[in-house]
């Protein structure tokens, strides 16, 4: 039997932090929130999910990419239906909007408060 994707774990320096910003602009559930590491879930579907563990040396990918500096290794992408009112809100929840942006008519690149690449998108785009 194939694995099954159960999470995606991304480092941060504040695991119950980072939680609630995703909390707050996904509308999922906090299922578990420590120290060291925090939990969140769509309120329908246990899997997958992300989870949230510490890090006390993170350092922020590099964007757009060079060589010699820190690569970013994975980011998310969020769809939304009004990426200018989303990526207002995603300000609003801490997150900072990139200076670089590769496809600016359906994608806007941000940052969660830790430094996290997210690529909010336009359905269809």
């Amino acid at each position: 039997m194939p694995g099954r994707l159960v999470a995606t774990v991304l480092g941060t320096p504040d695991p119950p932090a980072l939680a609630a910003f995703y909390r707050d602009l996904l509308g999922w559930e906090i299922t578990s929130s420590e120290p060291q590491w925090a939990r969140l879930r769509h309120p329908d579907d246990d899997r997958p999910g992300l989870s949230f563990q510490l890090e006390r040396d993170h350092t922020r990918p590099v964007w757009p990419q060079h060589p010699g500096s820190q690569q970013m290794q994975a980011h998310l992408d969020v769809q939304v239906d009004d990426l200018e009112a989303e990526t207002a809100r995603a300000v609003r929840l801490g997150a900072t909007v990139e200076g670089h942006q590769p496809q600016p008519d359906g994608v806007r690149v941000i940052r969660d408060p830790h430094g996290h690449l997210i690529c909010l998108f336009l359905q269809g785009f």
